[in-house]
């Protein structure tokens, strides 16, 4: 996986300047590896830099709010995964219990 910079990371982000990123750092809303002296940051960081980029400038939401609106972002990403995996394991299931569970969750939904 490619690191990335301060630097580099403020040329590639459109408007982001060094102190915004620092800021972003200090809030924990990016957690780049390496320490405080030299930060790394990876291409997962830099989507995270571009939404907060769009959720600052864009939608122009407070510093009060961002926090918040990460969060729950992350519980969304975080469900999605654990969806993959539970889909993932019920098509290894045999037919049967596919069927079965398929049959219980209706039942529910009704």
């Amino acid at each position: 996986m490619t690191r990335y910079t301060e630097t580099e990371v403020v040329a590639t982000a459109a408007g982001l300047t060094l102190t915004e990123l620092r800021t972003f750092v200090a809030e924990g809303w990016v957690l780049p590896r390496g320490d405080d002296a030299e930060p790394a940051f990876d291409d997962f960081d830099l989507a995270r830099i571009r939404l907060v980029c769009q959720l600052r400038h864009d939608l122009d939401l407070d510093a009060g709010a961002l926090p918040v609106v990460l969060s729950l972002l992350d519980q969304i990403h975080g469900l999605r995964r654990q969806m993959r995996l539970l889909a993932t394991a019920l098509a290894a299931e045999p037919e049967e219990v596919r069927r079965r569970i398929e049959t219980t969750i209706r039942t529910m939904t009704d």
